[in-house]
């Protein structure tokens, strides 16, 4: 059997040295044995032009550069097909990596407006505490150690009764409001 990759040509100049050699040896072919054995070598990817050639020729008459002449047109064609596979496989390629690139450039100007949003966080954020007269950077010397007051910590240092102005309740617990509302509810009442 012949190698796939093998042309034509190559295979019908051995064949050729191989009939002159049986004939040399007086070992006669009719030209009708030396199509035949001629299909018979080639590769079994030249199976289906094998085949149509076989249904369509009569191979009694089918001279062998006929056939040759028949096998390289469709060789050619063969060839031609494989290039354009290839270079559309390459395209794809290409069209594959071009799209990865510019992926990846999108995702640079996400990160992008990632970081400038998360800068507009940080200047709102310290504009809200300047305003409140917290989180103002002083000078080294002028920093105090940073504590808290159990008061401070449950926001209780600030807080006192509305009513009274007694800093240990709030007005739900005042004394003097509860006077208030029965006296209000008692008169009220009648």
């Amino acid at each position: 059997m012949i190698p796939e990759e093998e042309p034509i040509d190559n295979v019908f100049a051995k064949f050729n040295s191989i009939i002159t050699s049986l004939k040399a040896l007086d070992e006669g072919f009719s030209s009708k044995n030396f199509v035949r054995k001629f299909l018979r070598t080639l590769h079994p990817k030249w199976r289906a032009k094998v085949t149509a050639i076989e249904e369509s020729k009569n191979l009694t008459t089918l001279s062998l550069d006929e056939l040759i002449g028949n096998l390289k047109v469709y060789e050619e064609v063969i060839k031609k097909d494989s290039e354009t596979v290839k270079s559309k496989r390459e395209q794809s390629r290409s069209i594959a990596l071009k799209a990865r690139k510019e992926s990846r450039d999108d995702d640079s100007s996400t990160s992008d407006s990632e970081d400038e949003e998360y800068a507009m966080t940080v200047r709102d954020f310290k504009k809200f505490f300047k305003r409140r007269g917290r989180f103002v950077r002083q000078p080294h010397e002028e920093r105090k150690p940073f504590q808290i007051n159990k008061d401070d910590k449950n926001g209780k240092g600030e807080r006192k009764c509305f009513k009274c102005e007694d800093p240990n309740h709030l007005i739900g617990e005042c004394l003097k409001l509860s006077r208030y509302q029965n006296q209000k509810a008692f008169v009220g009442g009648s």
